[in-house]
């Protein structure tokens, strides 16, 4: 039978430094401290095999693709990306190890729907050759197709399933999927698949769902009239998908529209400051102008009257010497410098009254002229200013008439958006609810022939010894007798049942029976992953230790390396893939021969993701 092999798990996204493990061929072990990753790599692991949720870690914000790398049973290589929380899964024919662009070779549905041929489930199903197997689902004999996760469940297992009560047969452990969950198990240990059996309905049965049945379908047609269109599933998906692209370039015009608007409201606003600065500084300019200009009328008007009064005196003949015009002295009568001092005194004030006069007027003259200079071009300057302000606002009035039907537009496509998820989610609760009636429906069948429900004992006895060969190399004590109670999924050892034990005991039970059970498969070419993931195996395993009259009850408290080292060693001759997850170290012979990964924030790689 074919198998698959794990190559690589890979978080990518823009701007971000890809997160990256790539598993060995045969043993990776990967450990280190608490909150780096480890867990989440199992979980990642388990959601790219058709998982239908992933809790995404703060770490993991701004990846937005995981990619898983498988090899096909034929050797070729196939890559796996998805988006995380979306339900459709990019199929590439090739390694890819990076942020993925390129068309995809096939897009599948992540999560298997039993009404779609197009998931992830088929797809590796037929690779793997399995694509015609069916599994009995109910006591009637109906069946149902072979699943991945049917495999994974087996194969793929996480911290809190390997210490939980639930046998490792049972993935839900609802009545409803008992029977397929217990046939699953049945065919990986016998290789053989159920037959397809026609069935018809139970009376009594049919009586007594009758009433669930007819509540299913008035809630589906509730459900249907709600619908605001015609429109498939599918189409709607198609829809929300354009919507989304129209949002994108709506979102992106109105941006790039806003982002004008404010830069020219900015600038507006700076024009608007040099404007009033401009008004304020003509305001000043002018007063001054005004002053200065009186004030040069005044010293002009001063300069008029000293020419007039020097002329007077010139007339009058009291600025010439000679017979003296204020006492009538006659020159040689007159006392030395009389005439100078008396004759030509007010000749002499007018002269540096009017020099005075003049020198303050050519000092004023420039100041005016610089002042009117000044004026006209902070004129010219504000009209340039003012008409820039009116380019402005006409800019701004159009962005703002551009805003508005931009925004309309937007809110008339988050409508449109919020009408199809609406009409998805409705979608969605009427598969559920279709999908519970079609279990009612199978649940009130009978069998026309009754098929084989048990597997032969020869087979359940050649398991329970790998089973026994596995713990008894781990070097596990108290779990002598180990085997697979088929009658009721359950694992039993040492007289006891898993679910009877302490968590310790049931993360070892349960990874001695994942490993068993690939082994037999692998050993025997029969149907199985060919691969093993297991979180915390043995972390929480401790040494029993002897009880007391005293305290009959006493605690596992002492740790024991013996069984995680005999683990370990027997894990290196695994004949598939195993991949570890543990907190604490492996021996250093691991250390050599496996691939591992430290994470750890003192001396190697702090965690998976950065």
């Amino acid at each position: 039978m074919g198998s698959l092999q794990l190559v690589h798990l890979t978080y990518a996204g823009s701007g971000k430094p890809s997160a990256q493990i790539v598993f060995g061929p045969e043993l990776t072990t990967i450990y280190g401290a608490s909150d780096t990753g480890k867990t989440f790599i199992v979980r990642s692991v388990e959601y790219m095999l058709g998982g239908a949720q992933l809790t995404v870690v703060p770490e993991a914000e701004g990846y937005t693709q995981i990619l898983l790398g498988l090899l096909l049973p034929d050797g070729s290589p196939l890559t796996l990306v998805r988006r995380p929380g979306t339900n459709s899964t990019h199929v590439h024919h090739e390694d890819l190890r990076d942020l993925v662009y390129r068309p995809a070779d096939a897009i599948v549905n992540s999560v298997h729907n039993a009404r779609s041929k197009n998931s992830l489930s088929v797809y590796l199903i037929r690779a793997m050759g399995l694509g015609e197997v069916l599994l009995r689902k109910n006591e009637a004999g109906g069946t149902r197709s072979l699943t991945l996760t049917d495999l994974v469940n087996l194969s793929v297992i996480t911290e809190d399933r390997m210490i939980a009560m639930p046998s490792p047969v049972l993935r839900t452990g609802t009545t409803t999927t008992r029977t397929a969950e217990m046939s699953v198990m049945r065919f990986l240990l016998t290789g053989e698949g159920d037959p397809s059996v026609d069935t018809g309905p139970n009376a009594g049965q049919r009586r007594v769902n009758r009433g669930q049945i007819n509540l299913l379908d008035q809630l589906v047609l509730d459900l249907s009239a709600k619908l605001e269109s015609d429109e498939t599933e599918r189409e709607l998906k198609d829809r929300l998908a354009r919507v989304k692209v129209s949002i994108g370039d709506q979102s992106s015009a109105l941006r790039a529209v806003d982002e004008g608007h404010r830069e020219a409201v900015r600038e507006r606003m700076t024009h608007a400051r040099r404007l009033a600065g401009l008004d304020e500084r003509l305001t000043e300019v002018s007063d001054l102008l005004g002053r200065f200009s009186l004030l040069a009328d005044q010293y002009r008007s001063d300069l008029e009257r000293l020419v007039m009064v020097n002329e007077a005196g010139s007339i009058l003949g009291y600025f010439r010497v000679g017979t003296c015009v204020f006492c009538g002295a006659d020159p040689e009568h007159q006392h030395p410098g009389h005439s100078q001092q008396e004759a030509t005194q007010l000749h002499i004030a007018v002269q540096a009254e009017a020099e005075k006069t003049t020198a303050l007027l050519a000092d004023l003259l420039p100041t005016i002229e610089d002042l009117a200079q000044e004026h006209e071009e902070g004129a010219r300057t504000w009209q340039v200013v003012k008409g820039d302000i009116e380019v402005l606002d006409e800019l701004i009035a159009e962005a703002e008439d551009r805003l508005a039907p931009l925004r309309e537009g937007l809110q008339e496509l988050l409508d449109a958006r919020s009408a199809v998820e609406r009409g998805l989610e409705l979608h969605a609760r009427i598969a559920e609810l279709e999908d519970k009636r079609s279990r009612l429906d199978g649940a009130a069948a009978v069998p026309a022939t009754r098929p084989a429900e048990y597997i032969a004992a020869r087979v359940v006895n050649d398991f329970d010894s790998v089973l026994q060969q596995t713990l008894s190399s781990w070097d596990v004590p108290a779990v002598d007798s180990p085997g697979y109670d088929q009658y009721n999924a359950e694992i039993w050892a040492g007289g006891r049942t898993r679910a009877g034990r302490g968590k310790g005991v049931r993360s070892v039970l349960h990874s001695a029976f994942t490993t068993s059970l690939a082994r037999f498969c692998i050993e025997r070419d029969l149907p199985h992953l060919g691969f093993v993931v297991l979180d915390s195996p043995v972390v929480t395993y401790r040494q029993p230790v002897k009880h007391t009259p005293e305290d009959p009850d006493l605690p596992d408290v002492r740790i024991t390396s013996t069984v995680v080292d005999r683990f370990y060693e027997d894990m290196l001759a695994f004949p598939g893939q195993a991949v570890i997850i543990e907190n604490g170290d492996p021996p250093l012979g691991v250390l050599s021969e496996a691939t591992t990964y430290n994470f750890t924030a003192a001396d190697g790689r702090p965690g998976f993701l950065p």
